[in-house]
């Protein structure tokens, strides 16, 4: 494993999808494979079990070697709100 941590994506009041960009990877290269899950914690306006409860589909992907990698998360059943957490690694 060459990298791994946690970021939060924020849905806000009502979003379908977001997306946030993992950077600061500079050992990344363009065939490096990315994984990305829910990790579930408290948030500010989110419990770790609605984590699981919102159905979230969670992507990892678009490297740019040397920079980092894009996440993407996508409610399955219509919108989610607030800020979740996600875990990723790298390698």
């Amino acid at each position: 494993m060459a990298a791994s941590g946690t970021t939060t994506v924020d849905f806000g009041a009502r979003e379908t999808s977001v997306q946030v960009v993992v950077t600061g990877q500079g050992a990344i290269l363009a065939g490096s494979l990315c994984e990305a899950w829910l990790f579930p914690a408290d948030t500010a306006s989110n419990t770790a079990d609605n984590h699981w409860f919102d159905d979230l589909q969670v992507i990892a992907g678009s490297v740019v070697a040397g920079t980092g990698f894009t996440i993407t998360v996508v409610c399955k059943t219509g919108v989610a709100h607030g800020v979740f957490n996600i875990g990723w690694v790298w390698n």
